[in-house]
């Protein structure tokens, strides 16, 4: 497995890394004010490098993909095809990847989650294809790229407790 193979199964499915890294940006730019999309870019290729990462993003564009062509059994094909909101096995999968740098990952996936940012928007659009798994996974890949930016800004320390 590869960040290559990663990359381009997102970009069949209309994601690049730069509009990834766009959300992440817009959720970092006020913490970390010298902030570049060339950071963010990096990022997420780190997030992306994760083999779990890999894994669980070929699962979900899998399932995707399958709903797409009708070929999932039921009750899950009626699930996927409505985009069922108690569903929720999408959101769990993309928890893990939010994990991967720390609890802050959990706050602003929740927080992709509702506001439906930049990609996410586009990918829970529900009149071009089925992105059910897709949305809340590059919602996962851009919290936690985002989380890892958070724990490496320098002025982090400006905000620890016990410092005035």
């Amino acid at each position: 497995m590869s960040i290559d193979l990663a990359e381009s199964m997102l970009s069949r499915r209309g994601v690049s890394v730069s509009s990834i890294a766009d959300i992440v940006f817009q959720l970092q730019k006020r913490y970390h004010p010298k902030l570049t999309i060339d950071q963010c870019e990096e990022s997420v290729r780190a997030v992306l490098g994760k083999r779990e990462v890999q894994y669980t993003l070929f699962t979900g564009i899998a399932l995707d993909e399958l709903a797409e062509k009708k070929l999932l059994p039921e009750p899950l094909q009626s699930i996927m095809e409505q985009d069922e909101p108690l569903y929720g096995v999408d959101e769990t999968m993309a928890l893990g990847v939010t994990s991967i740098y720390g609890m802050i990952g959990l706050t602003s996936f929740g927080y992709l989650d509702k506001e439906k940012m930049g990609v996410i928007e586009t990918l829970n659009d529900k009149s071009d294809g089925i992105h059910v798994f897709l949305d809340d996974l590059v919602a996962g890949i851009a919290a936690a790229a985002s989380s890892r930016i958070a724990h490496r800004n320098p002025d982090a320390a400006l905000y620890s407790a016990g410092s005035d």
